[in-house]
C-alpha cells in the first residue's frame, strides 16, 4: 500500500513501470548475482548485470531527470521518491548501481563548460560513471566536513592532483569502496589539489578511466549486495585538460555536503523499498506457514510482529519523502538527508531481521531469500558514510 496522496496519472504510471522493472528484472537478477562465488563473475561479459542495465536505458528509467524537466521541482521530487523505493525494493545494490551510473553528468552539468556537457551530456550515452571519494586510509575522514581533521595537512590524502600548466596530474588511489569501480568508464573524482589544506583542499574532476595510466584492481567481495560492483582505481600520471576540474578547493565543503545531502537522501528513499519488501515477505510467508494447525498469521505475537514492521516501515517512508520534498523546493538541510539516511537504513536492517526470526530455520537458508535482504540492509548502514559518522556531521548542523 501506498498511502501518498494526490498522485497524479503520471505519476501512477512512473511508479507502476518502475515497479514492474523492479519485479521482473532488478529481483530476479539481483537473487542471481548474489549466489555468484566469484564476484568478477558478477560483471562478466555474459553477466545478466548487462541485461539489467540495457532494459533500465529501454523502460525509459534512466533518462527520468530529462523526461520530467518540464515538471515543478515538487513534482519530478516526488516521482524520484516513488521510483527510489521501487528500485529498493528490487535490488538495493542494483539499485545503488544504476543510480551512480550517471554520477559524472552532475558535475559536467554544474561546470557550464560547453566542452564538457557536449562530451558527457549530449554525446556521452552508454557510458557509465562513478563516486570516486572513499581512500583506502581515509573512509570517514573524506566526508566529515564538519570537523577539525578535515582541514588538518597532517592528514595526507591518497589521492592528489597537481597542477601542470593547462593540465592536472593525478596519483593515487581510491579504495575498494568506489561503487560501479570496476566497470566504470568515467569517474567523478573527489581528489586533493591543495594539501596543505589537508582535505579542505580538495577537488572534483570528470575523469575518463580510458586515459592512460588509469588501472582497476579486483571487484571487492562482500557481505551483502553483491550485485553492486565496487572495487579500486589507481592513478598513475594521470594527465586531465584543467577544464575538467570542475570544483577546486574555494567550494570543495560545501560541494562535499550538497552531495552527501543528496546522497544521503536517496539512500534513505531506496531502503524504505528494502524494508518494505521485507516486511512484505514476512507477511506473505505468515499467511501460508503453518504451525499450531494454523497458519502462524492467526497467532497474536505474529500478528503484533507484523504490525510493528509496518509502522516503522510507513514511519521511514514518511520521513523520506518528507525530506526530499523539502530539500527539491528549498535550500536543502543535510541534517535531514542524514536523519532519513540513517532512520531508513536502520529501519530496513531492522524489518528485515525481524522477518527473518519470524522465518525462523527457513530464513537462515538461501532457499528463502530473507537472508539476502538482511544482507543488504546491513551494509547500507555503512556505506555512503557510516551512520555513526553521519549522526557526527548531522549533529554539527544543529
Amino acid at each position: 500500500m501506498d498511502i501518498e496522496v494526490q498522485l497524479t496519472d503520471q505519476e501512477r504510471q512512473i511508479r507502476d513501470t518502475a515497479h514492474r522493472f523492479a519485479a521482473e528484472v532488478m529481483r530476479p537478477a539481483g537473487v542471481a548475482l548474489d549466489k555468484l562465488h566469484d564476484p568478477a563473475d558478477v560483471i562478466a561479459k555474459n553477466s545478466i548485470l548487462w541485461d539489467v542495465f540495457k532494459k533500465h536505458r529501454e523502460t525509459g528509467l534512466a533518462d527520468m531527470e530529462e523526461a520530467t524537466a518540464e515538471l515543478s521541482l515538487l513534482e519530478r521530487a516526488r516521482i524520484r521518491a516513488l521510483v527510489s523505493e521501487e528500485m529498493g525494493w528490487g535490488d538495493s545494490g542494483l539499485a545503488i548501481s544504476l543510480g551512480v551510473a550517471n554520477f559524472h553528468k552532475t558535475f559536467a552539468m554544474m561546470s557550464g563548460r560547453p566542452a564538457l556537457i557536449d562530451r558527457w551530456i549530449k554525446n556521452g550515452q552508454g557510458e557509465i560513471g562513478c563516486w570516486a571519494v572513499t581512500e583506502p586510509d581515509h573512509g570517514s575522514d573524506s566526508l566529515t566536513f564538519t570537523e577539525p581533521h578535515f582541514s588538518d595537512p597532517k592528514i595526507r590524502a591518497n589521492c592528489i592532483a597537481r597542477r601542470d600548466g593547462d593540465d592536472y596530474v593525478i596519483n593515487g588511489q581510491k579504495s575498494g569502496w568506489v561503487s560501479n569501480g570496476t566497470i566504470a568508464t568515467v569517474a567523478a573524482l573527489f581528489c586533493t589539489i591543495e594539501p596543505e589544506k589537508g582535505f579542505r583542499g580538495g577537488g572534483v574532476a570528470v575523469v575518463p578511466l580510458t586515459l592512460p595510466g588509469v588501472t582497476k584492481g579486483k571487484p571487492t567481495n562482500k557481505l551483502g549486495q553483491r550485485a553492486l560492483n565496487q572495487g579500486e582505481i589507481f592513478f598513475d600520471e594521470v594527465r586531465i585538460p584543467a577544464e575538467n576540474m570542475v570544483v577546486g578547493s574555494d567550494a570543495y565543503a560545501a560541494i562535499v555536503e550538497a552531495i552527501l545531502t543528496g546522497a544521503n537522501a536517496s539512500m534513505g528513499q531506496i531502503f524504505v523499498g528494502v524494508g518494505r519488501a521485507a516486511y512484505e515477505m514476512a507477511l506473505d510467508y505468515a499467511k501460508t506457514r503453518v504451525q499450531g494447525g494454523v497458519p502462524i498469521i492467526q497467532h497474536q505475537a505474529v500478528r503484533t510482529r507484523l504490525f510493528r514492521m509496518f509502522t516503522r516501515v510507513e514511519a521511514a517512508r514518511s520521513l523520506a519523502r518528507r525530506v526530499a520534498y523539502y530539500n527539491a523546493t528549498n535550500p536543502p538541510l543535510i541534517q535531514y538527508s542524514i536523519a532519513s539516511k540513517t532512520f531508513c537504513t536502520d529501519a530496513a536492517f531492522w524489518a528485515a531481521n525481524e522477518a527473518l526470526q519470524l522465518f525462523g530455520g527457513n530464513g537462515q537458508t538461501r532457499d528463502f531469500p530473507i537472508e539476502k535482504i538482511m544482507r543488504d540492509a546491513r551494509a547500507s548502514q555503512i556505506e555512503d558514510g557510516c551512520n555513526e559518522i553521519l549522526e557526527i556531521v548531522g549533529a554539527a548542523r544543529l
